[in-house]
């Protein structure tokens, strides 16, 4: 049996059924909804101008004899005619304002019952959850957190525009390989309109094996961010771990990476392989340092100790991060010790030194990136927490 792919095209009112129905879902590993009110808009103009637009992709999804359909391609777009049914759009800045507001004025209280959809990380099943019609959508979201919008589309506009698509039907029906299939077809897709970050696309790794998934990315990871004047990146978790796992092996800087530079994502997407697949390999074998692939308990304490030992959320450079995180993550996921929250100011103290020694150099500044820049962060680093371990 062969991979097979279908070509067809559906009504926008019938992709809108698809998706209220739930007979089309996101994978886990679909970037969030990112398009602004001008690019939904322009998307409805050039369906009534008849432009060409460039089709869905669904693939069949087979586990535990469920079958499912997976959006690989086309998110943007679909949600994009679903807001445009439903007359509405995520409001990011009174999102914003409300949070702040509760912030300020409930430091000490639980949160409110009514719960605002977070639409700065925001799926359409955020709406599907709340009912398979729009008149039970409507009913039960949240005031404030969407704002209503007249996007100049009625029924017969849905009825009569049409949207192509590509199914997809592997050969295989384990749930690895299938999902070994769709990770590939999802990051060579050409995604239309604004292109995946490396993190983004190489998110549709993690799932090749779900239980690892919050290996690579855990929850609490989210929250720290290098900030700069064009935005803020959240920290790549994978990133330490790789690193840290080849320094872990040969207890040395200097083969991190050998060979890899321009070639980092493919370093890491050879880490994610070698977790999944627990073999040895140059970032040493995952079992010998997880047994039983269990590492909750050791990110439970990794997370207690950003919490109590401060570490920042925010940093100005990759460089202020990588000081605090490389030997963090090296002292306790690796190799299983603590760090007594009584030396948390000297340790911090000496981390600054350091970061300031490494800014003081104008070529480390201008190319953090070089893999001799990144191996003296991550011997020193590394270095000055083990000092503090116990």
């Amino acid at each position: 049996m062969e991979n097979r792919v279908y070509y067809g095209e559906y009504s926008l009112k019938h992709w809108i059924d698809l998706i209220l129905k739930k007979n089309i879902i996101l994978p886990e590993y679909q970037r969030f909804f990112v398009w602004d009110e001008k690019k939904v808009k322009t998307l409805i103009r050039t369906f009534k101008d008849k432009q060409f637009i460039p089709p869905i992709t669904i693939g069949a999804f087979k586990s535990d004899e469920n079958n499912q359909n997976l959006i690989l391609d086309g998110q943007q777009r679909l949600t994009s005619i679903f807001l445009t049914y439903l007359g509405l759009f995520p409001d990011e800045a009174t999102y914003k304002k409300a949070i702040e507001t509760f912030a300020d004025e409930n430091d000490d209280e639980e949160e409110p019952e009514e719960k605002l959809d977070n639409v700065l990380e925001w799926k359409f099943d955020k709406l599907t959850e709340k009912g398979n019609s729009r008149n039970d959508i409507l009913k039960n979201i949240v005031e404030g957190n969407y704002k209503k919008i007249d996007f100049g589309i009625d029924e017969s506009f849905l009825e009569t525009n049409f949207l192509g698509f590509s199914y997809l039907v592997p050969a295989v029906s384990n749930d690895n390989e299938q999902q070994k299939y769709y990770s590939s077809v999802f990051r060579n897709i050409n995604i239309q309109g604004q292109v995946l970050l490396p993190q983004e696309s190489r998110a549709s790794l993690y799932f090749l094996d779900k239980d690892l998934a919050p290996f690579f990315k855990p929850n609490f990871a989210k929250e720290y961010v290098v900030k700069s004047v064009s935005g803020k990146t959240k920290v790549d978790f994978v990133r330490y771990l790789a690193c840290v796992a080849q320094y872990n092996k040969d207890q040395a800087a200097n083969k991190v990476a050998r060979s890899y530079k321009p070639k980092m994502e493919k370093y890491y997407e050879e880490f994610i392989y070698s977790v999944i697949s627990d073999d040895e390999s140059k970032y040493g074998k995952f079992t010998d340092i997880f047994p039983n692939k269990d590492f909750n308990e050791s990110f439970t304490k990794l997370e207690q100790h950003l919490v109590s030992l401060e570490i920042p959320k925010e940093y100005p450079s990759i460089i202020d991060m990588d000081i605090y995180f490389f030997g963090l993550v090296h002292t306790i996921l690796f190799q299983k010790k603590i760090i007594k929250t009584e030396d948390k100011d000297e340790l911090k103290g000496r981390i600054e030194s350091k970061i300031k020694e490494f800014k003081e150099n104008p070529s480390h500044v201008k190319a953090p990136s070089n893999l001799g820049h990144l191996r003296s962060r991550i011997s020193s680093s590394i270095v000055i927490y083990s000092e503090y371990a116990s």
